[in-house]
């Protein structure tokens, strides 16, 4: 049963990964830069769903609306204030102006909410499942958290292959300038590509917080650097791929926390990143794209 529960729980990290990597993969698929602010975001999302539900007495499904918004618009002033200045810098400007943006979101935490942790409050309203005469339990969390990454999941993937803004992204993707001659506003485009990353990244901080509810303002750091690392895992770019890469990464990280080493854990997620990387450079259902001079 130790094996088959940890399997579960990794899954269930693995999809909080997923969710996350998802907003990742989407903003480098389409603006092809590396948004490593998303990790606060997911902070920022957590603290504003704790403050509807410790300070308004809302209902956790009002409070998880009320971050996805604030987090949506917290997306689009990044993309517009701190990104769209740089569209033709270099990848190295861009790279810099993300940390900073990063380091800017988690001191305005610390002013905001100070760095005392508050204990987060689960917003999923049923009983865990005992099976096998309690042998096996799975949790509430574990289920709503594998549910709501196959339904984002799912949807993304329809919404960008059939909707006329998602095919305009992948028009964006293509080629930017292309697609600007084609009608496509590409600068409105990306910062709807930003407003859902960061929509994503606000149902991953709460969900997070559900199943390890300490909030500090570093609490996406080191699950946002993970969730790249699945982006880059499954193949940066790719939404399944980002699904496949956070749920492997998830359970990689529960069994080596189990039966090698907690405090190794880390080190094994990131030594098999590496070696996916040099057998297979673009991740496993990354696609290798020849361009013609």
């Amino acid at each position: 049963m130790t094996f088959i529960s940890n399997l579960i729980s990794g899954i269930s990290l693995g999809s909080v990964y997923a969710i996350i990597a998802l907003g990742y993969t989407m903003v480098y698929g389409i603006a092809k830069m590396l948004n490593f602010a998303h990790g606060d975001v997911i902070m920022v999302g957590a603290y504003v769903a704790f403050c509807s539900m410790a300070y308004l007495n809302l209902p956790p499904i009002v409070a998880i609306v009320i971050a996805m918004i604030a987090c949506t618009l917290l997306g689009i002033i990044i993309e517009g204030l701190a990104y769209r200045p740089l569209r033709k810098a270099s990848s190295l400007a861009v790279l810099i102006t993300a940390i900073g943006v990063s380091y800017f979101l988690q001191n305005a935490a610390l002013l905001i909410w100070g760095s005392t942790p508050k204990t987060f409050s689960s917003v999923v309203g049923f009983d865990s499942i005992s099976l096998l005469d309690g042998k096996l339990i799975i949790t509430a969390e574990s289920i709503v958290t594998v549910i709501a990454c196959i339904i984002i999941m799912i949807g993304l993937t329809l919404f960008t292959k059939k909707t006329r803004i998602g095919k305009g992204m992948r028009a964006v993707s293509e080629d930017k300038d292309a697609a600007e001659l084609m009608g496509i506003n590409v600068n409105v485009t990306i910062s709807i590509t930003f407003a859902i990353g960061s929509a994503l990244a606000a149902i991953a901080g709460v969900l997070l917080c559900s199943a390890y509810p300490i909030l500090i303002p570093t609490t996406g750091s080191m699950p946002g650097i993970k969730a790249f690392t699945a982006a880059v895992f499954g193949g940066i770019g790719s939404i399944p791929g980002a699904m496949l890469g956070g749920i492997l990464l998830g359970i990689i990280e529960i069994f080596s926390k189990s039966y090698i080493s907690t405090e190794l854990s880390d080190a094994i997620v990131f030594a098999v990143l590496i070696l996916v990387l040099l057998i297979k450079p673009t991740g496993l259902l990354g696609k290798k794209i020849t361009e013609k001079v």
